[in-house]
């Protein structure tokens, strides 16, 4: 996979304060001329997530901002299941008349290699990607692993458990494709929760060894000494002094991924109309400003940017997936 370059760090501060921000501040940017009557009633907006994760939270603050850029109302709802599958099938069947959207994440890509979702990136279409963040291998704090030296050492004498956000996720599939690299992908044990949330508490109470999760959603325990980063993807320094997987000589990069998408057949000149007013929501200072406090790079393709990289992604991933022998039997066949 290419690197991720990052954004410039900024001062971390709180959703709702962003939020509040948003409500004070001024609008500079103006709708985009749009021919016709799109949009003539308001958007929803398909989040396949439960609420208060780092995809739900950009989703609220994207459409806070897109209100002013859309020239309407854009309603988030919430469909989670089967690591987004529910919410995926729901965007894929939904009018493509550009009044419904989806968030999709890199698990677009991987859940149909999985045999979890039929639904993949050739059942809908990209509208932007907005965004890129690095996975994060840590343990607790007073683990006795050190380093990810010493985790391959466990992995092939007891084995070691990791916590995930369930299996067929992309940190599922990111620390498999580590310990494949590493040569210890049978004492690599998954162990899946329903979201980044609860798989990050599980290692906190040492109900694993390891947590394999984004930037974003693990940082405040890493800032505050809850746990240890001990490896991340990308090519840039994550946290103050923890090194990459390509600094430790491993050669498997991965990461997560925040995109919008319509259902297949939404007019191309919708599709436009969205990518612009969209791309100058997620280009506002406060939106750029929150994402940066969270470990979330702004990384911006437009639609048909989009979708190359996404069928480049279910490419790899599909590899990748038999390589690690997790694909069903029929795909072996």
């Amino acid at each position: 996979m290419s690197p991720h370059p990052r954004p410039p760090r900024r001062t971390p501060r709180s959703f709702a304060a962003a939020l509040l921000a948003l409500g004070l501040a001024a609008t500079a940017c103006t709708v985009p001329q749009n021919e016709g009557a799109f949009p003539d009633r308001s958007i929803e907006l398909i989040v396949p997530w439960p609420p208060g994760g780092s995809g739900d939270q950009t989703a609220r603050l994207l459409v806070a901002e897109a209100r002013e850029t859309c020239g309407t109302d854009i309603i988030v709802r919430n469909q989670e299941g089967s690591i987004g599958a529910v919410g995926y099938q729901a965007m894929s069947e939904a009018e493509p008349d550009g009044h419904t959207l989806g968030i999709i994440g890199m698990e677009l890509a991987i859940l149909g290699h999985l045999g979890v979702s039929d639904i993949g990136p050739e059942d809908l279409r990209g509208v932007m990607q907005y965004s890129y963040q690095p996975d994060v291998f840590a343990v607790p704090a007073d683990s006795p692993l050190e380093n990810l030296d010493e985790v391959f050492d466990a992995a092939g004498d007891d084995g070691v458990k990791i916590a995930t956000a369930g299996t067929g996720s992309v940190y599922h599939v990111s620390f498999s494709g580590m310990a494949m690299e590493a040569g210890v992908e049978e004492g690599m044990d998954n162990v899946p929760f329903d979201g980044s949330a609860p798989a990050i508490t599980a290692a906190l109470g040492d109900q694993t060894d390891m947590v394999a999760v984004g930037a974003a959603e693990i940082a405040p325990y890493i800032e505050s000494g809850d746990l240890r980063a001990l490896a991340t993807t990308g090519q840039e320094e994550v946290f103050p002094g923890t090194p990459t997987l390509a600094d430790q000589g491993l050669e498997w990069d991965s990461g997560a991924i925040l995109g919008v998408v319509a259902p297949n057949g939404t007019p191309d000149e919708r599709v436009g109309f969205l990518t612009e007013c969209l791309g100058q929501a997620q280009g506002a200072e406060d939106f750029s400003a929150w994402m940066a406090a969270q470990n979330l790079d702004q990384e911006f393709r437009d639609g048909p940017d989009f979708d190359s990289y996404l069928d480049d992604q279910h490419e790899l991933y599909g590899r990748t997936v038999q390589e690690l022998g997790l694909a069903p039997e029929e795909e072996h066949l």
